[in-house]
């Protein structure tokens, strides 16, 4: 009876020895390792302090969000790893561009490229914008923690995009603020505009503080003739176990000479949508959230048919929509958000395009409108 003891008391000894390696190296992982970015401070963590969107430093929506919904946990886990068609069984098609097709684009056209999911490409009145540049494989901390892109490839490699005028962030999710891209694109960058307490991740990486412009809703920016107004969205934010909500997340109207773009950013469906439309449609193109999205966590991402009727509400001629086509993020599969958001735009006459990724849509003279995702079904 002894020696059992003695050999229960050994196992117990090597489990929790195991338990506490493990609980070592997280540790050591969540403090240390470069891609959690970092808390604000200082001047910057006044100024949040000073915003009326923020309470006892923590931002909210305007209204009423419960972020986890009504979420089963163990339900949803066991979906996400077994249930329906969430990626696809090749890589899906991608067009591939140049530098040089970018840097010859005229001063005259609007030109908007998908990069898949929110990563996108705005040349307007001569300048280069780059919106939520998630261009690495994983939207995780470490390739481990996640899905990988459905593309093998991306339009353009990141080493080969030219200089850029401005980067915008819409919020600090893994899937919109990717540390290795921005270590890649942060000296070919001039400016990063980004929403309160976004700018002390980009410091972390090394971005030199004076690119930075931190934005509140409703407060505008302009630079060489555009404008640039950070407006509310209905989401939530963090990169790590205990920074939820400590910076703020946004959507961004784009305006220039002769067109003017709205970005959804993450968001699920709210009345800022039409407050958004009135104050500074009507646009030229929205760019809206359509994808991971599930009925468990209904206030924090649209359904389809939301993302359609948040496109009337800003009063845009003409929707792209995001926030799909790139990774497994959700529990629908991976072409649900095409099908739906097509079939409602189609029911709403609400002008759509659905490039494949890489496609240029140019506004007023190319959008174009192929089912490509259909032949994954």
């Amino acid at each position: 009876m002894y020696k059992l003891f003695r050999i229960f008391k050994m196992i117990l000894g090597i489990i929790s020895s195991i338990i506490g390696i493990l609980l070592f190296v997280t540790f050591l992982f969540l403090y240390f390792s470069p891609q959690f970015g970092a808390a604000p401070k200082g001047d910057d963590l006044e100024r949040i302090n000073r915003s009326k969107n923020q309470l006892d430093g923590k931002f909210k929506n305007l209204s009423e969000t419960s972020v986890e919904g009504d979420m089963n946990y163990t339900k949803t886990l066991k979906e996400y790893f077994t249930k329906g068609n969430k990626i696809p069984d090749k890589s899906i098609p991608v067009n591939k561009i140049t530098s040089e097709e970018i840097q010859a684009t005229a001063d005259t056209i609007t030109k908007i490229t998908w990069f898949g999911h929110s990563a996108l490409l705005i040349e307007i009145d001569g300048k280069k914008i780059f919106l939520d540049p998630m261009l690495g494989d994983v939207p995780a901390p470490h390739p481990w923690l996640g899905s990988k892109r459905f593309n093998d490839t991306l339009p353009l490699a990141i080493e080969a995009i030219p200089q850029l005028d401005a980067i915008l962030i819409s919020h600090d999710h893994y899937d919109h603020l990717d540390y290795g891209s921005i270590k890649k694109l942060k000296d070919k960058t001039a400016r990063f505009y980004v929403p309160l307490g976004v700018g002390a991740h980009l410091k972390s990486w090394g971005v030199a503080p004076e690119k930075i412009t931190e934005l509140d809703w409703w407060e505008s920016a302009s630079f060489d003739g555009i404008n640039l107004v950070a407006t509310p969205a209905r989401h939530f934010s963090g990169r790590g176990i205990l920074d939820r909500m400590r910076t703020q997340w946004s959507s961004w109207v784009i305006k220039g000479n002769g067109s003017n773009i709205f970005c959804s950013g993450d968001s699920g469906y709210d009345t800022h949508f039409k407050d958004i439309g009135e104050k500074y449609g009507p646009f030229d193109i929205a760019l809206m959230e359509c994808g991971q999205y599930d009925t468990q966590w209904p206030l924090i991402h649209m359904m389809p048919e939301e993302t359609v009727q948040a496109t009337i509400d800003v009063q845009a001629t003409l929707m792209l929509p995001i926030h799909w086509g790139a990774f497994k993020l959700a529990l629908h599969s991976w072409t649900d958000p095409a099908d739906r958001v097509y079939k409602a735009a189609s029911q709403a006459n609400i002008k759509i395009t659905t490039p494949i990724i890489g496609e240029p849509v140019i506004l007023g003279e190319a959008s174009p409108t192929s089912n490509w995702w259909e032949q994954y079904h």
